[in-house]
Protein backbone atom coordinates (compact mmCIF):
# COMPACT_ATOMS: atom_id res chain seq x y z
CA UNK A 1 0.00 0.00 0.00
CA UNK A 2 1.39 3.27 -0.68
CA UNK A 3 1.42 6.31 1.59
CA UNK A 4 0.68 9.92 0.67
CA UNK A 5 2.61 12.22 2.36
CA UNK A 6 1.06 15.73 2.45
CA UNK A 7 3.83 17.81 2.17
CA UNK A 8 1.74 20.88 4.33
CA UNK A 9 2.10 18.43 7.34
CA UNK A 10 5.62 16.74 6.70
CA UNK A 11 7.68 19.58 5.71
CA UNK A 12 7.66 21.48 9.00
CA UNK A 13 8.84 18.46 11.23
CA UNK A 14 11.87 17.97 8.77
CA UNK A 15 12.77 21.54 8.57
CA UNK A 16 13.16 21.91 12.45
CA UNK A 17 15.00 18.28 12.06
CA UNK A 18 17.23 19.87 9.51
CA UNK A 19 17.58 23.88 11.36
CA UNK A 20 18.50 21.58 14.70
CA UNK A 21 21.10 19.12 12.78
CA UNK A 22 23.20 22.03 10.92
CA UNK A 23 23.42 24.25 14.38
CA UNK A 24 25.19 21.60 15.71
CA UNK A 25 27.71 21.09 13.02
CA UNK A 26 30.78 22.92 13.63
CA UNK A 27 31.67 24.37 10.14
CA UNK A 28 35.07 25.67 9.19
CA UNK A 29 34.35 28.14 6.31
CA UNK A 30 36.95 29.71 3.84
CA UNK A 31 36.35 32.29 1.64
CA UNK A 32 32.85 33.44 2.93
CA UNK A 33 34.25 37.17 3.17
CA UNK A 34 35.19 37.83 -0.39
CA UNK A 35 31.21 36.66 -1.26
CA UNK A 36 29.87 38.96 1.00
CA UNK A 37 32.22 41.76 -0.07
CA UNK A 38 30.41 40.92 -3.41
CA UNK A 39 26.89 41.44 -2.39
CA UNK A 40 27.29 44.14 -0.86
CA UNK A 41 28.92 45.87 -3.75
CA UNK A 42 25.45 44.63 -5.92
CA UNK A 43 27.25 42.12 -8.06
CA UNK A 44 25.35 39.55 -9.51
CA UNK A 45 26.26 35.89 -8.08
CA UNK A 46 25.29 32.26 -7.79
CA UNK A 47 27.07 29.72 -5.77
CA UNK A 48 27.86 26.22 -7.62
CA UNK A 49 27.29 23.17 -5.97
CA UNK A 50 27.79 19.46 -6.11
CA UNK A 51 23.99 17.42 -5.59
CA UNK A 52 26.17 14.76 -2.95
CA UNK A 53 27.44 18.00 -1.01
CA UNK A 54 23.47 19.37 -0.54
CA UNK A 55 23.36 18.78 3.05
CA UNK A 56 26.00 20.81 4.05
CA UNK A 57 25.72 23.72 1.91
CA UNK A 58 22.17 24.38 1.85
CA UNK A 59 23.19 24.65 5.56
CA UNK A 60 25.60 27.36 5.13
CA UNK A 61 23.12 29.14 3.31
CA UNK A 62 20.28 28.87 6.04
CA UNK A 63 23.05 30.12 8.94
CA UNK A 64 24.75 32.91 7.44
CA UNK A 65 21.64 34.19 6.48
CA UNK A 66 22.16 34.48 2.85
CA UNK A 67 19.22 35.53 0.20
CA UNK A 68 18.99 32.86 -1.52
CA UNK A 69 16.79 31.06 -4.35
CA UNK A 70 17.23 27.77 -5.68
CA UNK A 71 15.21 25.09 -7.64
CA UNK A 72 13.29 22.53 -7.07
CA UNK A 73 11.49 19.41 -9.18
CA UNK A 74 8.46 19.57 -10.25
CA UNK A 75 7.94 16.35 -9.18
CA UNK A 76 6.08 15.73 -5.41
CA UNK A 77 9.57 14.72 -3.79
CA UNK A 78 9.95 18.53 -5.17
CA UNK A 79 7.07 20.04 -3.29
CA UNK A 80 8.44 18.25 -0.33
CA UNK A 81 12.09 19.48 -0.79
CA UNK A 82 10.48 23.40 -1.93
CA UNK A 83 8.07 23.17 0.97
CA UNK A 84 11.22 22.83 3.69
CA UNK A 85 13.29 24.72 1.59
CA UNK A 86 11.24 27.90 1.61
CA UNK A 87 10.82 27.13 5.71
CA UNK A 88 14.39 27.81 6.37
CA UNK A 89 14.70 31.22 4.21
CA UNK A 90 15.08 29.99 0.55
CA UNK A 91 13.39 30.80 -2.45
CA UNK A 92 12.21 28.27 -4.48
CA UNK A 93 11.54 27.93 -8.76
CA UNK A 94 9.94 24.74 -9.59
CA UNK A 95 11.39 22.49 -12.15
CA UNK A 96 14.39 20.55 -13.02
CA UNK A 97 16.90 19.50 -16.22
CA UNK A 98 13.96 16.78 -16.71
CA UNK A 99 11.34 18.60 -16.19
CA UNK A 100 9.97 22.15 -16.87
CA UNK A 101 14.19 23.18 -16.66
CA UNK A 102 13.97 26.37 -18.73
CA UNK A 103 10.95 27.38 -16.65
CA UNK A 104 13.13 27.54 -13.21
CA UNK A 105 16.14 28.89 -14.60
CA UNK A 106 14.20 31.89 -16.31
CA UNK A 107 12.77 32.04 -12.26
CA UNK A 108 15.68 31.83 -11.01
CA UNK A 109 17.29 34.52 -13.64
CA UNK A 110 14.10 36.66 -12.67
CA UNK A 111 14.44 36.85 -8.78
CA UNK A 112 18.30 37.17 -9.00
CA UNK A 113 17.73 40.37 -11.22
CA UNK A 114 14.82 42.19 -9.64
CA UNK A 115 14.94 41.09 -6.05
CA UNK A 116 18.99 40.90 -5.76
CA UNK A 117 18.92 37.09 -4.45
CA UNK A 118 21.86 34.99 -4.73
CA UNK A 119 21.33 31.92 -7.21
CA UNK A 120 22.56 28.49 -5.68
CA UNK A 121 22.58 25.97 -8.15
CA UNK A 122 23.70 21.85 -7.89
CA UNK A 123 25.25 21.97 -11.61
CA UNK A 124 25.12 18.34 -11.67
CA UNK A 125 21.24 17.57 -10.19
CA UNK A 126 18.73 16.16 -10.39
CA UNK A 127 20.41 13.22 -11.69
CA UNK A 128 23.66 13.18 -12.96
CA UNK A 129 25.96 12.35 -14.29
CA UNK A 130 27.60 13.15 -11.21
CA UNK A 131 30.49 16.20 -11.09
CA UNK A 132 29.62 16.86 -14.21
CA UNK A 133 28.65 20.50 -15.07
CA UNK A 134 25.14 20.87 -16.95
CA UNK A 135 24.80 24.29 -19.24
CA UNK A 136 21.90 25.57 -16.77
CA UNK A 137 24.40 27.14 -14.35
CA UNK A 138 26.50 28.80 -17.50
CA UNK A 139 22.82 29.91 -19.19
CA UNK A 140 22.17 31.87 -15.92
CA UNK A 141 25.36 32.93 -15.19
CA UNK A 142 25.34 34.54 -18.79
CA UNK A 143 21.71 35.73 -18.96
CA UNK A 144 22.10 37.38 -15.34
CA UNK A 145 25.69 38.70 -15.56
CA UNK A 146 26.39 36.81 -12.52
CA UNK A 147 29.94 35.65 -11.09
CA UNK A 148 30.27 31.83 -10.28
CA UNK A 149 31.38 31.05 -6.85
CA UNK A 150 32.68 27.22 -7.00
CA UNK A 151 31.85 25.78 -3.25
CA UNK A 152 32.73 22.76 -1.66
CA UNK A 153 32.10 21.21 1.23
CA UNK A 154 33.85 18.23 2.98
CA UNK A 155 32.17 17.27 6.14
CA UNK A 156 34.09 14.72 8.91
CA UNK A 157 33.72 11.35 8.29
CA UNK A 158 29.92 11.44 6.64
CA UNK A 159 27.66 8.92 5.65
CA UNK A 160 27.79 8.08 2.17
CA UNK A 161 24.56 6.68 0.39
CA UNK A 162 26.65 4.55 -2.48
CA UNK A 163 23.77 3.26 -4.20
CA UNK A 164 22.24 6.69 -4.81
CA UNK A 165 23.84 7.99 -8.21
CA UNK A 166 25.54 11.18 -6.51
CA UNK A 167 26.93 9.18 -3.21
CA UNK A 168 25.08 11.47 -1.35
CA UNK A 169 26.90 12.77 2.17
CA UNK A 170 25.19 12.97 5.29
CA UNK A 171 26.99 14.85 7.55
CA UNK A 172 27.19 13.73 11.03
CA UNK A 173 25.49 16.26 13.64
CA UNK A 174 28.38 17.62 15.90
CA UNK A 175 31.35 16.95 13.85
CA UNK A 176 33.20 19.63 12.14
CA UNK A 177 32.54 20.31 8.13
CA UNK A 178 35.04 22.30 5.75
CA UNK A 179 33.28 24.58 3.80
CA UNK A 180 35.46 25.96 0.91
CA UNK A 181 34.23 29.40 -1.59
CA UNK A 182 36.77 29.51 -4.14
CA UNK A 183 37.37 32.49 -6.52
CA UNK A 184 34.77 34.01 -8.37
CA UNK A 185 34.72 32.27 -12.18
CA UNK A 186 33.16 34.42 -14.92
CA UNK A 187 31.39 32.69 -17.85
CA UNK A 188 32.82 33.60 -21.29
CA UNK A 189 30.63 36.71 -23.39
CA UNK A 190 30.95 34.63 -26.30
CA UNK A 191 28.13 32.62 -27.85
CA UNK A 192 27.00 29.22 -25.39
CA UNK A 193 27.13 26.99 -28.38
CA UNK A 194 28.14 22.96 -28.10
CA UNK A 195 31.65 23.77 -28.26
CA UNK A 196 31.78 26.77 -25.58
CA UNK A 197 29.43 25.22 -23.40
CA UNK A 198 31.92 22.12 -23.07
CA UNK A 199 34.95 24.11 -23.07
CA UNK A 200 33.34 26.24 -20.12
CA UNK A 201 31.95 23.09 -18.25
CA UNK A 202 35.19 21.68 -18.20
CA UNK A 203 37.05 24.86 -17.19
CA UNK A 204 34.53 25.42 -14.14
CA UNK A 205 34.66 21.06 -13.25
CA UNK A 206 38.89 21.43 -12.91
CA UNK A 207 37.96 24.73 -10.15
CA UNK A 208 35.83 22.83 -8.26
CA UNK A 209 38.30 19.57 -8.17
CA UNK A 210 40.84 21.88 -6.78
CA UNK A 211 39.10 23.25 -3.91
CA UNK A 212 40.39 21.04 -1.26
Amino acid sequence: MKIKIDPVIFAPHVAFLYRWWVRSMRFEIHGYERVLSLHEQGKPLMLALWHNELFSLIGVGFLKKLPLVTMASDSKDGQIITEVLERIGYEVARGSSTRGGLKAMLGVARVMRKQGKIGAITMDGPKGPRHEVKPGILAIAQKTGAVIIPMRAYPANPVVFHNSWDRFELPKPFKPCKIILGDPFEVTDEKLGDTILESEAHRLENIMDSLT
